[in-house]
């Protein structure tokens, strides 16, 4: 026993030898790039204490690093134990961008052409148009009991008692706010992080683009680097449906595709771009933050110059939505797949906008038919959860029931990392909102808020 006891310790040695000889390399990297790159952010755009960022925010293992904030650089610059040091700079009106395999006087050099946010006085005009709120709610609302669900999602803990730092929860009713409350520090002028909900916001971008005849979804992406390869037969309906077959992996927990590409890579697009083929286009389900950086990549190909003006003027100040930004990586790729910010308000005018179908205030902002086309699941998703960068309520594990048992069938949603969430309810003519940074039972806020309306016989 004893000569086992010293066999077994030694392997153990061993195993973490190579774990912390490797560490630096695949995890540290990680925890410095996100770390300094969400902490930049918070701070220089949201305005944030750092020591609240680190609490709320730094799960384990990022709150392993250390992340020193440069005021007068407007920088955050983190490390892991002195190791696999990581920068983030702040540029106004642009955001945070992470420092990689781009030298950061190159970065800085940049030019970038921006659309003036709306002039409008939003203060004296009810929302969607404007910030005001109206005194009345609709007959149907139960207002005491829908303040109750508010109040238990913005307070929701988890199962050890733990905060979930919910930090935004808004439903919107037939077009009018009816609810909404912040977690400390927030406010209605305050903007998220909506993580992955960036996608929907760049499926939505698409179809402008569609609209205007830039683009169409059928015809191969037009990719340089895939002429005349095994990838020259992707669409962009590939893409935005996540079945282009790329050999990419969305993990966050280990070293993954996802996370070289958000943490170690410059040019988000050009990563993706260069990987194998794992599967032929159109026959598998993937969900990849890739597909969406080539999306974005195309796009801003074809927009050229007016790349960076061209979302503020074509989409986020028709619906009155200024406080929408969507962060650049180090080549100057905007990243839809994952760095937008908006306050809770204008992503609830957002998810107003696919409500009406792309219509805003008589506007067809997008196709007609692109919400309608948006939420057809893909024939290779066999769960029927996906459309164009948006979520369904499609079906559960077991392929026999919905996968939000208590949530209307028709229901569609983004989603982000954490806990961002817009879901769409048409059936029930609600959107609700939900931002924070720990999962909350998004199955009971749903079922929750639909009994606070009363049906009408």
């Amino acid at each position: 026993m004893r000569k086992l006891f010293k066999y077994v310790s030694v392997i153990l040695v061993i195993i973490l030898l190579l774990a912390f000889a490797v560490a630096p390399f695949t995890i540290f990297p990680v925890i410095s790039g996100y770390g300094a790159k969400n902490m930049c952010s918070a701070v220089f755009l949201q305005h944030r204490d750092p020591a609240d960022v680190v609490r709320e925010d730094f799960f384990f293992p990022i709150s392993l690093g250390n992340f020193k904030v440069d005021m007068k650089d407007s920088s955050v610059t983190g490390t892991v134990w002195g190791l696999s040091k990581r920068k983030a700079i702040f540029r106004c009106n642009i955001g945070s961008t992470l420092i990689n395999d781009i030298p950061e006087a190159t970065v800085r050099k940049q030019q970038f052409t921006l659309a003036q946010p709306s002039s409008k006085n939003t203060d004296s005009l009810y929302w969607p148009m404007g910030d005001k709120l109206r005194d009345s709610l609709p007959e149907e609302i139960n207002k005491a009991e829908l303040d109750k669900v508010v109040a238990s999602v913005l307070n929701e803990k988890n199962k050890d008692g733990k905060p979930l730092y919910t930090k935004a929860v808004l439903v919107v009713y037939d077009g009018q706010i009816v609810a909404e409350a912040y977690g400390p520090g927030f406010n209605s002028k305050s903007v998220h992080l909506g993580w992955s909900m960036a996608k929907t916001v760049t499926a939505a971008i698409t179809g402008i683009l569609v609209k205007q005849g830039k683009l169409k979804v059928d015809e191969p992406a037009p990719v340089a680097a895939w002429k005349d390869t095994d990838k020259s037969s992707i669409t962009i309906k590939n893409l935005l449906q996540q079945t282009s077959g790329l050999d990419f992996s969305e993990v966050y927990f280990r070293p993954s595709s996802a996370n070289t590409m958000l943490w170690s890579k410059g040019d988000m697009a050009a990563y993706t771009e260069s990987l194998s083929l794992g599967h032929p286009p159109g026959t598998v389900f993937n969900y990849s933050s890739g597909n969406v950086n080539v999306m974005s990549r195309i796009i801003r190909d074809i927009l050229g110059d007016d790349y960076y003006a061209f979302p503020r003027r074509e989409l986020f100040n028709k619906i009155n939505a200024g406080s929408f930004l969507i962060e650049p990586d180090a080549s100057g790729t905007l990243v839809g797949s994952s760095f937008v910010y908006a306050s809770a308000r204008d992503y609830a005018r957002f998810g107003l906008l696919y409500y009406n179908h792309g219509n805003w205030n008589g506007e067809q902002i997008l196709p007609d038919y692109w919400v309608k086309e948006s939420i057809q699941p893909s024939s290779a998703d066999p769960r029927q959860r996906y459309g164009y960068f948006t979520w369904l309520n499609g079906k559960d594990e077991n392929l026999s029931g919905k996968w939000f048992p208590d949530a209307p069938a028709d229901m569609y949603f983004a989603n982000g990392f954490a806990g961002q969430d817009i879901f769409i309810i048409p059936s029930e003519k609600l959107i609700l909102v939900r931002l924070g940074m720990r999962q909350i039972d998004n199955n009971a806020f749903i079922r929750d808020v639909i009994k606070t309306i009363r049906k009408r016989n």
